[in-house]
């Protein structure tokens, strides 16, 4: 599977963005998908995920509320939501395709397969 994510750019303090995940290979519909962040000088951290079917999520605490994951598995693609945009969200997003679960893609950073980043900045 190969992941390409875009959306990204520039956006002010409360405005909105919507990240795409693109996967092109087989069997898209049996990995679970997931988005990451990584900033400037800190690690890569988990932000949402979601199940193979989509009936599942999981966010992490600094975004819930603001970003909504889905997914549209006729499409092969993956989406993030983010509204309510804060400075500290400023960071290169990933997103990432596992097999093995919800656990593993919202506790692990060891995943099956990982996109290029695609950059967001909020200016305040």
């Amino acid at each position: 599977v190969q992941l390409q994510a875009f959306g990204g750019g520039l956006v002010q303090a409360g405005g909105s963005l919507r990240l795409s995940c693109a996967a092109s290979g087989r069997a898209f519909s049996r990995y679970c998908m997931g988005w990451f962040r990584q900033a400037p000088g800190k690690e890569r951290e988990f932000v949402a995920a979601i199940s193979w079917t989509g009936a599942g999520t999981t966010y992490a605490d600094s975004v819930k509320g603001r970003f909504t994951i889905s997914r549209d598995n006729a499409k092969n693609t993956v989406y993030l939501q983010m509204n309510s945009l804060k400075p500290e969200d400023t960071a290169v997003y990933y997103c990432a395709a596992d097999s093995r679960g919800m656990q593993s893609i919202t506790y692990s950073l060891n995943l099956d397969f990982w996109g290029q980043g695609t950059q967001v900045t909020v200016s305040s």
